[in-house]
């Protein structure tokens, strides 16, 4: 039976931002024996991302060598993301933890958390699009006997988003909880500049 773990969140209204979160592409050739499946998990993308990037191929599930595909490349994403996984596994060795360990696909479903709260325009656990974040988990093809999920809003740096957390006592119960295993980080900003982050942690079920 599967433990899920009451989670809290934190709002700090922090409304100028000083770090670009942009996408960029790269034009991939496709070589003998790849997959559009394939190219997602080299890249560290979603299928579907990938899919909707190129238009072109009319059939997904045929591709040949020799095709360019287009590759949204979220680098500097990615960096503020994986500066947060960092700063979290600097916490849990400093007690004596195992650090996690970063999980793209993990990271991808928080970045989908955190881009539905700008579209949706809430802040909380519970999404209106994807439900709990433990349902979100699941139907994204995690399989985990925990998970957790913190979130936040407004800090404009991984610095500041994890001061706020670890200042706060249910934050930081799930930062440094010795059952989780795996992490993921996702972050998205708003119109306004403003950054919405998502962190989500798992005890993952490998086969």
């Amino acid at each position: 039976m599967k433990k899920k773990f009451l989670i809290l969140y934190i709002l700090i209204s922090l409304f100028l931002t000083s770090i670009p979160a942009s996408a960029q592409q790269t034009i991939y050739t496709v070589k003998p024996g790849d997959s559009m499946w394939k190219i997602a998990v080299k890249f560290e993308v979603g299928l579907s991302e990938l899919i909707s990037a190129n238009p072109q191929i009319k059939n997904p599930n045929l591709i040949y060598p020799g095709q360019k595909l287009k590759i949204p490349d979220i680098i500097d994403v990615k960096a503020l993301e994986n500066e947060v996984i960092k700063l979290v596994n600097v916490e849990r060795l400093k007690r004596g933890l195992q650090p996690l360990k970063a999980n793209w696909q993990l990271s991808r479903v928080a970045r989908f958390k955190s881009q539905d709260m700008i579209n949706k325009n809430y802040f909380g656990h519970y999404s209106p699009t994807y439900g709990s974040p433990f349902k979100m988990m699941e139907d994204f093809g995690l399989r985990f006997t925990a998970a957790g999920e913190n979130i936040a809003k407004g800090q404009r740096t991984p610095k500041q988003v994890m001061n706020s957390w670890m200042n706060s006592e249910g934050h930081r119960n799930n930062i440094l909880s010795p059952i989780y295993n795996e992490i993921g980080v996702g972050v998205a900003k708003d119109k306004y500049g403003r950054y919405y982050w998502t962190q989500m942690f798992m005890k993952a079920i490998r086969k």
